[in-house]
């Protein structure tokens, strides 16, 4: 007799649900289609030369290391580096203040199960990104939805959210996922005040700060949180922040970390002994091998003029193609905008209009815990992995596409 598998699933099942850009990816693929679905950077920016340079040193110069089991905390000369490059931005930690993970998403996860227990709330941005909401219902989270604006979290509603008793607040406040938007110095500000007044932890998802294209950003929740602090110091502050490599380097690495006290810390290490015991050894020593002596100071510049020409041909196509009832966020850095549809137009139909003319996004609905009514006429694109004439043209279908419905449904 056959197993009734369905019977056997953990209840968490039923909330862990496939993620639609991994779906769209399937009709991405084909060569025909121009995407601004996945979160993806450049990859033909991706610098293959200097990892082909620095996978041949490490082998050659420390290859049984490199091919041995590590520790968890990660290799100690990345710990390393990265407290001297947020010493540079006026953070001062230590090694035992970080851990290196197997991407953002296991950082996001291990808060999930540190800190998460069934029925708990956390505070989330509405919309907020995907792969944080996917980490946290498997832990049977619930959330407080707080509306983000062109200036990011509205914070005049953090106050009434806290009361909520989340666990902690998620934010991305440079160059949000999905909206591209920045919070302002101010607000940054009154949120420390507001959360800290709760006692409420901050979890500062961070992945876009170095991708700037006008100015730099305000300084992260993390800097300011330390700025208020006597002495600046860590094992006292809220804040618990990360970031990755996957931006800057490139995502196949799998290769970011997480910041915080070292209690916290402690307790992240025992999470993830029990997931991977530790991100690939030889990955941390290949990336050392290639950002240890400056190279990022070449490599940053180049993707953010790469990204600035792509971002400025996204802008301008919608300015020269989108009929007057649509408008859109204008991101100073980052990977996405965020587009507004009329409210009688669905995204997710939408969507299948504009692939019936190859050219694929995400609709609004995947980024809100609940659906809401601005969820519907929604949608989020990626400007970063596709070049400036595709852009054009696949901005050029969606219009066409949204042309497409009844005049009826395009009130002036």
């Amino acid at each position: 007799m056959a197993i009734a598998w369905s019977q056997r699933y953990a209840a968490r099942t039923r909330r862990i649900q496939s993620s639609v850009i991994r779906e769209l990816l399937k009709f991405t693929t084909r060569p025909d289609v121009i995407s601004f679905a996945g979160g993806l950077p450049a990859a033909e920016l991706f610098p293959v030369q200097a990892f082909q340079r620095a996978a041949s040193r490490v082998l050659q110069q420390s290859g049984p290391s490199a091919l041995q089991y590590s520790i968890t905390e990660g290799y100690l000369p990345l710990r390393e580096w990265l407290c001297a490059r947020y010493a540079q931005k006026g953070v001062s930690l230590s090694p035992d203040n970080i851990l290196i993970t197997t991407g953002s998403a296991q950082a996001l996860y291990l808060c999930g199960k540190v800190f998460v227990n069934p029925g708990d709330a956390v505070l989330v941005e509405s919309p907020t990104f995907l792969g944080a909401l996917q980490a946290w219902n498997s832990f049977q989270a619930r959330y407080l939805d707080v509306p983000i604006d062109d200036q990011g979290l509205q914070t005049a509603q953090v106050e009434s959210a806290l009361l909520g008793a989340p666990r902690f607040a998620y934010v991305l406040p440079t160059y949000q996922n999905p909206a591209g938007t920045t919070m302002p110095l101010a607000r940054r500000q009154r949120l420390l005040e507001i959360t800290a007044r709760f006692q409420v932890p901050i979890l500062e998802d961070d992945p876009y700060g170095e991708l700037y294209y006008d100015q730099p950003p305000p300084p992260s929740l993390l800097s300011l949180d330390l700025q208020r602090l006597p002495h600046a110091d860590i094992e006292q502050g809220s804040v618990i922040h990360t970031s990755t490599f996957s931006k800057i380097l490139a995502p196949g690495l799998r290769l970011a970390w997480v910041i915080a006290p070292s209690e916290v810390i402690r307790h992240f290490v025992r999470a993830k002994q029990g997931i991977d015991l530790h991100t690939s050894s030889f990955v941390q020593q290949v990336v050392y091998e290639v950002i240890k002596d400056g190279f990022l100071r070449e490599h940053l510049p180049r993707l953010r003029r790469a990204y600035r020409q792509r971002r400025d041909a996204m802008l301008a196509a919608l300015t020269a193609c989108m009929p007057p009832q649509v408008s859109w966020t204008q991101p100073q850095g980052g990977m996405f905008l965020w587009l507004r549809l009329p409210p009688t137009i669905d995204a997710t139909d939408l969507l299948e209009r504009a692939q019936q003319r190859n050219v694929a996004f995400v609709p609004g609905s995947a980024f809100y815990s609940r659906p809401t009514p601005e969820a519907t006429h929604t949608l989020r694109l990626n400007f970063s992995n596709v070049d400036e004439a595709a852009i054009h043209t696949g901005i050029a279908r969606l219009a066409e596409a949204i042309n497409s419905y009844a005049p009826a449904t395009l009130p002036a």
